[in-house]
């Protein structure tokens, strides 16, 4: 059984809730670098795909969950203690401290890569969701450039609905991804149709080892990650619409390479 606390701790100091405020800030230096969840389908999300959690936290209005497995350290706390800890206006009354994977570059280059770049992204959710859309579209793994948002913002992490627990998401550096290069990745860079004549991605074949590169929201892809670029790749649109949001954008062609990739029998 999971060791907890039979009192409610009712003090905000107390030292644990300190550091549950703390990693729900995303300050990695007083939370110990730890990552704080919270809700069912979160912890639920976390323990099916093989979290470490070292602290569970239960508000007093609800019983300890029978999933908390062996040795995880269980507080229970005041609704009042509970509330001022998390984020969410109407907790659930669960939430934890997990130790975040911290995987290398080598874990997203198995089988025949795909792999989906964020390079510059600001909004969490779009991040969040593109890592939810690579799970879903069989990806390799996510890399995050300096300036992306950390895929472990609690507006991210929400996001990927508990796929940012299973996808390889890693820090990477430009010298890092121009080093996939020489594992036989080529890098795509996704951006509007108006936007230096780039080619159709429904006549690009992402089959092969591939990595798409999704820019920031506002200003794109930076001239560095363009000229790094082996090529650049569109989604057409009917519509009139000068852009595609970049977690949308993202999605489609983790799509298209999937279908690509199952008509060839080439998914990862």
């Amino acid at each position: 059984m999971p060791h907890f606390e039979k009192a409610a701790v009712s003090s905000r100091s107390n030292s644990r809730v300190k550091q549950l405020r703390a990693a729900f800030a995303d300050q990695a230096r007083l939370s110990g670098g730890m990552v704080a969840i919270e809700g069912d389908h979160l912890l639920t999300e976390a323990l099916r795909s093989g979290m470490v959690l070292k602290t569970a936290f239960i508000s007093e209005r609800r019983a300890v969950p029978s999933i908390l497995p062996r040795g995880v350290e269980v507080l229970t706390l005041t609704d009042e203690v509970f509330a001022s800890a998390v984020e969410t206006p109407s907790p659930q009354g669960v939430a934890a401290l997990l130790v975040p994977p911290v995987p290398k570059i080598d874990a997203v280059l198995h089988g025949t890569p795909l792999i989906l770049i964020a390079a510059g992204l600001q909004d969490p959710g779009n991040l969040g969701t593109l890592v939810r859309s690579a799970e879903a579209f069989g990806a390799t793994g996510v890399l995050t450039t300096p300036g992306t948002v950390s895929a472990w913002n609690q507006k991210a992490l929400r996001a990927s609905v508990g796929s940012i627990f299973r996808m390889p998401v890693v820090v990477a550096t430009a010298a890092e991804v121009a080093a996939l290069k020489s594992h036989g990745v080529r890098l795509l860079a996704a951006v509007g149709s108006d936007n230096l004549d780039p080619t159709d991605v429904q006549k690009i074949d992402l089959s092969r080892p591939t990595a798409l590169l999704i820019g920031n929201e506002g200003a794109g892809l930076t001239p560095e990650w363009m000229e790094m670029a082996d090529e650049r790749i569109t989604i057409p649109c009917p519509g009139p619409v000068e852009s595609l949001n970049a977690a949308i954008a993202g999605s489609l062609l983790l799509y298209e390479a999937s279908r690509q990739r199952s008509r060839h029998g080439s998914q990862p």
